[in-house]
């Protein structure tokens, strides 16, 4: 399966549901190389902002939250090892957006905002996201190449919460059902059909 072909299935938020088994297996693979103590793109406050951002998105209730789960983590590992450059340029230049909106709004980073102002911050880029998308969707029917910064979070965050233990058992109550079925069948004797005259 080829790097392009994962982001479009993650793309399209179904992950779980229609992905073929080699999807499956890859992000099993993604998360046991997740080591939350070192990070390879984001740096220290984009971890934090992508956190706060991802904790906002799926918050703690009953059941893990997004930070629970690793999502910062996974996002980092994405970035970091399926997307090309100017998929990286682009997530990372959409991070630093939101800072530069909220301090001009706001008079300081998003990580340092109050919740309400955070809120309101990603109730924006959610409008500005539906917009894209209703745009999109009348000038292209393909899969858009050129995804803006909150949709790639937005997709990041829950395909990391949904392929985690906790989302993809406490959410979704998925079971792993094997791709195929080898076992031992007993059969019982063949009746013999008398010939016909």
């Amino acid at each position: 399966m080829r790097r392009r072909e994962v982001l479009q299935i993650l793309a399209t938020g179904t992950a779980l549901q229609l992905a073929p088994s080699k999807l499956l297996m890859f992000l099993r693979e993604a998360r046991a190389l997740i080591d939350t103590s070192s990070l390879r793109t984001l740096d220290a406050h984009q971890d934090a902002t992508v956190k706060a951002m991802a904790e906002m998105i799926i918050p703690r209730t009953d059941t893990p939250g997004a930070t629970d789960v690793g999502a910062s983590a996974f996002i980092d590992l994405m970035l970091s090892e399926w997307y090309d450059d100017d998929d990286r340029t682009r997530f990372l230049k959409g991070l630093a957006d939101v800072d530069s909106q909220t301090r001009a709004l706001f008079g300081k980073d998003f990580v340092d905002c109050a919740a309400a102002q955070q809120r309101d911050m990603l109730r924006t880029l959610g409008e500005k996201m539906i917009e894209e998308s209703a745009e999109q969707s009348r000038v292209e029917h393909e899969f858009p190449s050129d995804m803006s910064f909150y949709p790639m979070l937005r997709r990041l965050t829950l395909t990391a919460y949904y392929t985690s233990e906790a989302g993809a058992t406490d959410e979704l109550h998925f079971e792993m059902i094997p791709g195929r079925f080898a076992g031992c069948q007993s059969a019982s004797p063949i009746k013999e059909v008398p010939e016909q005259k």
